[in-house]
């Protein structure tokens, strides 16, 4: 291939899971490889990751697509990283790993509850957010108060991605959507503020907070010492990248003002773009990642991950050969929609609606099969992004259709239970791994090969397939969602009264 770039390099840095992704022009997938990392759960409630594995996975992909692909690494115009927001990366005062918190960690639930209740209404009008359990900032003053030693010896504070950038540009930084996303900002100025920080009480954390960039902005170029680790060439720019959510619904075609994403992966992601903020108290977060461009998100850690949790425990078993997800869909295939199925509830890791929520399917028969139990787990999921979506509706956010990405998009049968359950239409993007195809986008468009995001969008991505929602199936699912919402409140008393009997050391996961 000529030596000249061509070529876009995505990455897409998950809780577990780092892809690295090649890209060319048109947002054609060139080579792709992953690695899954292994969660560190020392305690209950707490999720961690070992950042060294977080590099060596990084740099391993990297390799293995520069020599998938057999091109000449000059090829590559650019790097844009996507990761997952929130939780909490720390590197002590001489640039070296300290701490990752990912951001399925419930540690903070117990201080997001005490926050709330002294600060929640003065911190709300400054970054539109109320405190969560893995909100960064929750996070790390959870890290304060309860391991000062490590909180002593903290130098920077940054996002999963942003490590990676560091990594390969020798260049410490925060970007705007990120910081947004993570309650860090003042909405109002997109900037760091030591008003904000003092409401959670870090007065003192400004010395851990990087220089703030847009995401599309050059944070650096590859370093001889990255080059040699990656393969990649010396120089490549790199940009300050995004939050995944957002890279996600670019990767799937969904940029101007008024369109509609919806993410099934590891959270529940609903969210609408925009070019103003959107204020309103019952909607979990505003991201912006330019200053006329700005995301409503709702979300909860209600997705996806329930069905990869059903997987690893009851189908793989270890087996990592196994054909998992394969066996789950032709499963929920064989089952015809029914008055008497049975529910699930998706909160493994709890709910934003309360942190003590726990899991559960209800209704279970002698005639139920398999196939009865994962459609169940399909169906909940999509009723939690259902009642995510009802809160934007309510804020004003109109929403008549949606492109779904994630790992659920790629179901033969998700989709359309997701059209369905929601009476919308929805639209599947023919790029699977839209988290690194947002970021490539953003890096297209940070290096000046295309103008706006407008023209990268509509000269990178294209939509695979449409679903429409099935008219008869209508009065059934509202039925269900009905009594999904009902057994949620019948249940409330009870995950509480079970929280209150649990050992005091465990946190209630997010």
């Amino acid at each position: 291939m000529a030596d000249t770039p061509q070529f876009l390099l995505g990455l897409d840095v998950g809780n577990t899971v780092i892809k690295a992704v090649l890209f060319d022009l048109a947002g054609r997938q060139i080579a792709a490889d992953a690695i899954d990392g292994h969660a560190l759960k020392p305690q209950p409630g707490h999720v961690e990751r070992d950042l060294a594995e977080l590099w060596a996975n990084g740099r391993s992909v990297i390799r293995n697509v520069l020599t998938a692909a057999g091109i000449a690494p000059s090829a590559i115009a650019a790097i844009g990283c996507a990761g997952h927001g929130n939780g909490l990366y720390l590197l002590d005062r001489d640039r070296q790993p300290l701490l990752g918190i990912q951001s399925l960690d419930g540690r903070g639930a117990a201080l997001a509850a005490e926050l709330e209740a002294a600060v929640g209404d003065a911190l709300f009008p400054r970054c539109l957010q109320r405190p969560w359990p893995a909100q960064t900032p929750v996070l790390l003053a959870w890290v304060k108060r309860h391991a000062p030693d490590v909180y002593a010896r903290a130098g920077t504070l940054l996002f999963c991605k942003d490590y990676l950038n560091f990594k390969l540009t020798g260049r410490l930084a925060n970007e705007m959507s990120d910081a947004s996303g993570a309650g860090l900002l003042d909405m109002a100025d997109l900037c760091y503020s030591a008003d904000l920080l003092a409401l959670y009480g870090l007065s003192d954390a400004g010395r851990l907070l990087p220089p703030l960039i847009s995401p599309a902005d050059i944070v650096g170029t590859v370093t001889a010492d990255a080059a040699a680790e990656t393969g990649l060439a010396v120089g490549t720019p790199v940009i300050g990248g995004y939050f995944d959510v957002i890279a996600s619904a670019m990767g799937s075609g969904v940029v101007r003002p008024g369109e509609a994403s919806i993410i099934t992966g590891s959270w529940s992601i609903n969210q609408v773009f925009s070019d103003r903020l959107t204020v309103d108290p019952q909607i979990f977060m505003v991201s912006a990642f330019a200053r006329d461009r700005f995301v409503t998100i709702e979300s909860s850690a209600t997705s996806a991950a329930n069905l990869e949790w059903y997987v690893r425990e009851f189908v793989e078993r270890g087996d990592h050969s196994v054909p998992a997800f394969d066996h789950c869909n032709r499963l929920v295939g064989e089952i015809v929609p029914a008055a008497d199925d049975p529910y699930f509830h998706p909160f493994l890791y709890g709910s934003r609606q309360g942190a003590t929520f726990r899991a559960g399917f209800y209704g279970i028969a002698g005639w139920h099969r398999e196939g009865h139990l994962i459609r169940a787990m399909f169906e909940g999921i999509v009723f939690e992004h259902r009642r995510h979506l009802s809160v934007l509706q309510s804020a004003g956010l109109g929403i008549g259709s949606a492109v779904m990405s994630g790992g659920g998009s790629r179901s033969p049968h998700w989709p359309q239970i997701m059209a369905d359950a929601l009476n919308m239409p929805i639209t599947v993007a023919a790029c699977r791994e839209t988290g690194a195809l947002g970021a490539a986008i953003g890096a297209a468009v940070g290096t000046g090969l295309f103008s706006s995001y407008e023209a990268a969008v509509t000269a990178m991505t294209q939509p695979v397939q449409h679903y429409h929602p099935t008219p008869a199936l209508r009065p059934h699912y509202d039925r269900r969602y009905q009594q999904y919402l009902a057994l949620t409140e019948a249940l409330r008393p009870f995950w509480a009264a079970e929280a209150q009997a649990a050992p005091s050391h465990v946190s209630p996961p997010v």
